[in-house]
């Protein structure tokens, strides 16, 4: 065997080495989040658009308009009704409890897009969600969330965010501050009521007033 064959044998092993040992990484070693300060200055208006630009259609008619907002953070997330993370609506409702009447809004956004685990009736969906977890807060109609059939609001996200920051299952959480800039993401195994989610959405929450004696 040439020298040159050697060489191409000894790279071709390595690559495919590199290859196996990054498929089996676990998925503890994956990111809990994306954003953060760099990122969003970098890309907090994707063609000179903020969140507040988007609208979704209702799950029970008319329209979610995110202008109604503007001034307030969000935190958008791709729900499904029949998810191992469905429970997670209830760590959503909690922060909708704990958080609304300082400005924060959650809006669901129901899909099928991971696993087909979304019902195709919008009323099977609300009524699901409603009866099961007492969701009140904002549902959107059944959406594509990824690739190019995607709905805009979700292609700005990941343009904002980063590929990195694309939803890869059900209950990818992408939390918007007062400005309407995208700032960080995170995905699906990190519980809504983590700390560091608590934290970000602390720190994008409009400041109180302070009361004049």
């Amino acid at each position: 065997m040439t020298i040159g064959r050697i060489l191409a044998a000894g790279i071709a092993v390595t690559a495919a080495a590199t290859i196996a040992a990054v498929a089996v990484l676990p998925a503890s070693a994956l990111p809990r989040s994306t954003g953060g300060e760099a990122s969003t200055q970098a890309t907090a208006e994707v063609g000179g658009m903020t969140a507040y630009d988007f609208s979704l259609p209702a799950i029970d008619g008319g329209t979610i308009d995110m202008a109604a907002w503007r001034g307030q953070p969000l935190l958008i997330v791709n729900t499904a009704s029949l998810c191992g993370f469905t429970r997670q609506y209830e760590g959503l409702v909690k922060l909708w409890q704990d958080y609304r009447d300082r400005g924060l809004v959650v809006v669901g956004v129901p899909s099928g897009d991971f696993g087909g685990q979304e019902y195709d009736e919008a009323g099977r969906t609300r009524e699901f969600c409603t009866v099961t977890y007492g969701v009140d807060f904002p549902l959107a109609e059944k959406q594509t969330v990824r690739g190019n059939e995607a709905h805009p609001l979700f292609r700005w996200l990941t343009a904002s965010l980063g590929e990195d920051a694309a939803p890869r299952w059900n209950f990818h959480k992408y939390l918007i501050d007062a400005q309407g800039r995208a700032v960080k993401s995170w995905p699906s195994r990190v519980e809504p009521t983590d700390r560091e989610i608590v934290s970000a959405i602390e720190a994008v929450l409009p400041r109180r007033q302070a009361r004049l004696n």
